[in-house]
């Protein structure tokens, strides 16, 4: 395998927008608004491909042009979206079932721009009455979890009488098992939904990064030429992976998030990009 190498002009395609690519907190990184603009004029076109499920392409089109970066809703592709278009166009969800959603706002925006019928608990604690109610439901389709940082034990038991039923589909936005955030790592949307793997036996389809399930949606909206794109992240197990199992033209890792680069120059290293960046900005030069 040959070993990645440090590079100034990728040809883009593929960028993912969370805080360690473009911005930290809530700080643009160095230089990243300019980077992107640069990369318009060369006619270079941009998708964000995000994991996080809790917001909405529209709420993300907020946040980045808040940041100073200018896009449109077409140019963000988000977990909860992919989520969405797979229940509706692959799944094709019968008008008469509905999605039990554990998580935020982002993925039951996406369901409603689909005309998906969900529903979803709130905060609070299990109920000596839940325990009666709850059970196998034939109206319910499709058990959906992404990150929920209200989760709670009458979330889960709810969803897992529901997954009793082997017709009810199982997914997932995403199974990352952290997040970071603030400088530290915190649990991700995969520790939502594996205590229902652990009880239930079942493993939700994913719909984020680096499950093909993510890339076939983008390439069934955008119909892009996957060998003129390249994947440009900062986890090696989920945007780069998500690059090279898709057969994209190339890959890059940026050093402002999760992975280091001891990781990808590590002796047997696995999963590589082609290239690597400190920064995303140092594409200027």
């Amino acid at each position: 395998m040959n070993r990645p190498h440090n590079l100034t002009s990728p040809p883009f395609r593929l960028l993912k927008p969370n805080n360690c690519v473009l911005w930290q907190g809530g700080t643009l990184l160095p230089r990243a608004a300019e980077t992107l603009t640069h990369l318009r004029n060369l006619g270079k076109q941009l998708l964000f491909v995000t994991n996080n499920s809790t917001k909405s392409r529209t709420a993300y089109r907020e946040k980045l042009q808040g940041l100073g970066i200018p896009c449109g809703v077409e140019e963000i592709f988000c977990s909860a979206y992919s989520s969405a278009i797979y229940i509706s166009r692959v799944l094709q969800l019968q008008r008469d079932k509905k999605v039990y959603v554990i998580g935020e706002s982002g993925i039951e925006e996406e369901l409603a721009a689909e005309g998906i019928a969900y529903f979803s608990d709130g905060s609070g604690d299990i109920t000596p009455e839940d325990y009666d109610s709850f059970g196998p439901d034939e109206g319910v389709g499709v058990v959906l979890c992404g990150l929920d940082h209200a989760i709670s034990y009458r979330k889960l038991a709810r969803a897992y009488q529901y997954l009793r039923n082997p017709g009810t589909v199982f997914l997932a936005t995403n199974v990352d098992s952290t997040f970071p955030t603030h400088g530290k790592l915190f649990p991700g949307a995969g520790a939502v939904s594996a205590p229902l793997t652990y009880m239930t036996g079942r493993t939700p389809v994913s719909l984020g990064k680096p499950s093909q399930a993510m890339m076939d949606a983008i390439e069934g909206v955008l119909k892009f030429d996957r060998k003129r794109a390249c994947m440009v992240g900062d986890r090696l197990d989920t945007d780069i992976r998500f690059g090279i199992e898709g057969g994209l033209g190339g890959t890059l890792a940026v050093l402002t998030g999760v992975s280091t680069e001891e990781e990808i120059l590590k002796e047997g290293a696995t999963v590589l990009p082609d290239v690597y960046l400190d920064r995303l900005c140092d594409i200027l030069g």
